[in-house]
């Protein structure tokens, strides 16, 4: 019999299924009648914005990944194409110029081997890069290019002998033909512009070979930076002292300069007899000729570089939907490959790129000011270096202990620091005059005619 006030016990729920199973697994029985539940408020927002993040990133590199197939799938029989021994697969010159403010310079070029060359290698497309690792780089190289041809074509120069024999036609109307088929790749509108302006120059300059750094050597000459203190004037007599023999005055004195001054930037003698301003060259040869002639169609490849604080939203925007970059990549590089061509059109073509402008840096407005503190500070500096330079030389005191663990730069060394800054300095100043906003892209109405830029293939593309 039962005591007296004892409660019922509640009978025991018979466990079953893989709660009994896990039971003897060691697994604490809290964990097993534990019910689920929502996360926390915080847990929730956490989740849903990195669940997010990730697949809208993971969504795009898959578009990117389908949008370069597609366009690889629509090329890659080009490259399957046999090829006679004696030919060369198709070749075009790419230019990537400096982007404004930006220490990589080679950042035009890292676009176009991202979106641009896996298409291009897809079709078995040869090409060659041009890097401009300072301001007017490429403007420079295009002139000097077009001038070197003008002198092989007047007949100045005498034509380039391979000294090993290749196969094949190597004649220059081959060469030309080849030249023509392939085409010009221009990486974002600090690019443009300066190819532009060294196609201009090209075609306008003369044919005389002008060496710049000894054109501003002779130009600094005199200047007179280098040029000798005047020395305190000594309360002695300077006529006579001690045995009558006059004092050297500045007058009797030898100029300075010849002594210390390099072989190089020596003034070289001037024959009399003939004007200065004589050319070794025929001076018809100087003449800009009245029309160029036909030159590789042109392709555009928009590229906008986002630099400094206040462009970091779009470097977020852009992390974010790399397949626009990969879609724009991947059709300038098949506008290439069909080679369908039309005219250059001045009133719209020299636009190209324009909207990437908005985003150079505030900072480079004052660029040009920013280089002449720069040669204010370097030219507040050199008399004292030049002086200590001169009194080592000369003997007049002795080296301190610091001068001699590690010597100052001669006044040689001096002149030729000089000399590479200035060219520097001046070399930067005309090349950002050419691809600042407010420069406009140079143009010559005999390029009319002559320029021609890859136009949108007939079959067009379904949008992916």
């Amino acid at each position: 019999m039962s005591s007296n006030g004892a409660a019922p016990t509640a009978p025991q729920v018979q466990e079953s299924g893989i709660k009994a199973a896990l039971k003897y697994t060691g697994i604490p029985q809290s964990w097993l009648s534990k019910r689920p539940k929502l996360p926390s408020r915080n847990w929730l927002i956490f989740i849903g914005i990195t669940s997010t993040v990730t697949g809208y990133y993971l969504y795009d590199r898959r578009q990117c990944k389908t949008i370069r197939q597609a366009y690889v799938d629509k090329v890659k029989h080009l490259a399957e194409v046999p090829l006679h021994s004696h030919d060369y697969p198709r070749k075009v010159t790419v230019y990537g110029a400096k982007w404004p403010d930006d220490e990589d310079s080679d950042r035009a070029i890292k676009y176009f081997r991202k979106y641009v060359k896996p298409i291009l290698v897809a079709a078995a497309v040869d090409f060659d890069m041009v890097i401009g690792k300072r301001y007017g780089d490429i403007s420079s190289r295009v002139a000097d290019e077009i001038r070197s041809r003008r002198r092989l074509e007047a007949g100045i120069d005498p034509p380039k002998r391979n000294i090993i024999a290749k196969a094949g036609n190597h004649s220059p109307e081959a060469e030309r033909r080849r030249e023509l088929a392939g085409g010009i790749v221009l990486v974002g509108r600090p690019t443009f512009k300066e190819f532009m302006e060294g196609l201009r120059r090209g075609w306008s300059d003369g044919l005389e070979k002008v060496d710049r750094e000894d054109k501003l050597a002779r130009e600094l000459e005199s200047d007179g930076k280098f040029d000798e203190l005047e020395e305190p004037s000594s309360p002695v007599d300077p006529e006579s002292v001690g045995d009558g023999e006059p004092l050297p005055t500045k007058s009797r004195l030898p100029p300075s300069t010849g002594l210390f001054k390099p072989p190089y930037l020596r003034p070289l003698p001037v024959d009399k007899g003939s004007s200065s301003s004589s050319s070794p060259i025929p001076e018809q040869f100087n003449i800009p000729p009245a029309s160029i002639p036909q030159q590789p169609p042109i392709l555009f490849v928009p590229f906008t570089n986002y630099l400094g604080f206040l462009q970091v939203p779009h470097m977020i925007w852009d992390f974010f939907n790399q397949r626009q970059k990969v879609l724009s990549g991947a059709q300038c590089a098949y506008k290439l490959i069909e080679s369908q061509t039309r005219p250059f059109e001045p009133t719209t073509d020299l636009d190209c790129g324009l909207d990437a402008e908005h985003y150079y840096k505030s900072s480079m407005k004052k660029y040009a000011e920013s280089i002449e503190k720069i040669r204010t500070g370097y030219y507040k500096a050199l008399p004292d270096k030049l002086k200590t330079a001169r009194d080592l030389a000369r003997g007049n005191r002795e080296p301190t202990k610091d001068e001699t663990n590690y010597p100052p730069p001669t006044e040689v060394e001096l002149r030729a620091e000089r000399l590479k800054k200035e060219l520097r300095w001046r070399s930067d100043v005309s090349g950002w005059d050419i691809i600042k906003p407010e420069a406009p892209v140079a143009f010559d109405e005999r390029f009319n005619g002559a320029l021609e830029v890859f136009a949108d293939p007939l079959d067009k593309e379904t949008e992916l």
